[in-house]
């Protein structure tokens, strides 16, 4: 059976309330709305992202679309304008006149088809723009949101950091010079038990597992030697007695 001296084993009761307070304190940081709030933005992000590029694909493709268009309609209003000087001039027989009259006609109902499809792309054009100028416009607000929100969380962190250092520095009081053996027993029993490896005896209860002992093993812990390190027999951590 393990010995300890008994003041060394009340001292254990300091070392666990401080790393219990360290166990809450880094659960704190891991878990803090902000995090959440982060991976929230970073996936609208994502997708704002993916917008983006998709609109901005869209963009380009329409206005090569409207240079295409304003190219025919240049083209064409070009050979329309030659054809209509050839006509005024009267330069021809009544044949290549007539010709020049019928293609004339065929030109400008071409030319006319021609402007509705530039003014179609050109109407596409100006929407899509002002869908990738939302999809930027709402990205840049999501981007000044997560810097907030990443201050903020920034900030906890430093506090909840700064009270770990406090807690480390406890701990470390509270350990020093404590029975080696009784430490190493305590830590291996915490890593084992979710962070608590010692508890108080209070009133036959272990205030570990909250369970209260039989009769005849709180009798068998009670009159057991002041230095003998007893455990609860039904959590397995380290009873201590006159806490």
């Amino acid at each position: 059976m393990a010995t300890a001296p008994a003041a060394d084993q009340r001292r254990l009761l300091d070392v666990q309330d401080a790393d219990l307070r360290a166990q809450q304190l880094r659960h704190k940081r891991d878990t803090l709305p902000q995090n959440a709030q982060l991976e929230e933005l970073a996936a609208r992000r994502a997708d704002l992202h993916e917008e983006r590029i998709a609109r901005n694909a869209e963009v380009g493709d329409l206005r090569r679309a409207v240079q295409k268009a304003e190219d025919d309609v240049q083209a064409v209003r070009a050979r329309k304008d030659r054809d209509q000087q050839r006509l005024d001039s009267g330069s021809g027989s009544a044949k290549d006149l007539q010709a020049l009259q019928s293609e004339l006609e065929v030109l400008g109902r071409r030319l006319s088809a021609l402007e509705d499809v530039e003014i179609e792309a050109m109407e596409q054009v100006e929407s899509a723009e002002a869908a990738l100028a939302s999809a930027t416009e709402q990205a840049e607000a999501l981007d000044a949101q997560v810097a907030q929100v990443t201050e903020e969380r920034d900030a906890q962190v430093r506090e909840i950091d700064g009270e770990l250092v406090t807690v480390h520095d406890e701990r470390g009081t509270a350990a020093r010079d404590l029975d080696a053996g009784l430490l190493a027993l305590y830590d291996k029993l915490r890593e084992q038990h979710g962070g608590v490896g010692a508890a108080a005896l209070l009133g036959g209860t272990c205030q570990g597992c909250h369970m209260s002992l039989n009769a005849g093993d709180l009798a068998a812990i009670l009159d057991a030697p002041a230095d003998r390190v007893v455990r609860c027999e039904e959590c397995g951590r380290i009873l201590v007695r006159g806490a």
